[in-house]
């Protein structure tokens, strides 16, 4: 698992020494932020369900100005902030403990309002139905922005908010990238 480019390009991140973290492969994650392109360029970021910090890291490798590390797993914040250490990302990033669903609305009360938020939970326990929820509520993606749900085939987004739309979704393998963007 590396930065595929930008400022961190090549640099290789540390990974789980277990099963317990599914990180988005190297070939899903080149395709998702070919997808994003130059949109991410000066943008604030959210990564749920962080795992290693792959995606955020990726963001900030190409140019995102703030990226915020969603985890409640302890030995997944350390590889998360390992691997903000190795990328030297740490003035642009911020990591917070906790349960993802509900730190959306802690996020909410601060005032924080993001361009991106990926989300990458695991994978068939309905959580990308919940992370949307709280998203609508909440109202912590700026109008236009973005909310990037990584899931598998066999768990449906359900009905969506009328504040978001999937504007695409694309398959890899057992894997579905749903688009969904703010209106």
């Amino acid at each position: 698992m590396r930065i595929i480019t930008g400022k961190a390009r090549g640099l290789k991140l540390t990974t789980p020494k277990n099963m317990d973290v599914r990180p988005t492969s190297d070939r899903v994650k080149e395709s998702l932020f070919n997808i994003i392109g130059t949109k991410i360029v000066g943008t604030h970021v959210l990564d749920l369900f962080a795992g290693t910090g792959n995606l955020g890291l990726e963001a900030w490798s190409r140019g995102a100005e703030k990226v915020v590390f969603i985890d409640e797993s302890q030995a997944s914040l350390q590889l998360v902030r390992s691997n903000i250490a190795k990328a030297k990302a740490e003035k642009e990033t911020t990591v917070i403990k906790g349960n993802a669903v509900k730190v959306i609305a802690d996020l909410s009360a601060r005032g924080e309002r993001f361009d991106f938020i990926f989300c990458d939970p695991p994978y068939n326990k309905g959580l990308p139905a919940q992370i949307i929820e709280q998203v609508a509520k909440y109202d912590i993606v700026i109008s236009g922005g973005y909310l990037i749900v990584e899931h598998s085939q066999h768990e449906s987004l359900s009905e969506l908010p009328l504040k978001l739309e999937i504007i695409r979704s694309e398959k890899y393998g057992e894997t579905l990238i749903s688009f969904l963007r703010c209106k």
